[in-house]
């Protein structure tokens, strides 16, 4: 017959197993996740989030855009 000190090592050990079995399959899964991130990025492949809040705003320039673009082209009013 075994007895309990039997039983109790036959638990143990299958939990050791189960947990070897669960650590290793863990480490996998991460060393593929970590392999998966690392990857250089493909042009194209990444979706860009996110877009003005206010688009219409660029439409029609401001007079301070104006006069900043003025500045820029040497356009400057000489009085």
């Amino acid at each position: 017959m075994v007895n309990s000190t039997q039983i109790t090592y036959i638990v143990l050990g299958l939990t050791l197993l189960a947990m070897v079995w669960y650590i290793t399959n863990q480490g996998r899964a991460n060393m593929a996740r970590v392999k998966a991130e690392s990857e250089p990025a493909v042009a194209g492949d990444d979706m860009m989030e996110g877009s003005a809040k206010n688009p219409e705003q660029f439409d029609e320039p401001d007079d301070d855009a104006l006069d900043e673009m003025a500045k820029l082209l040497g356009e400057e009013e000489n009085e």
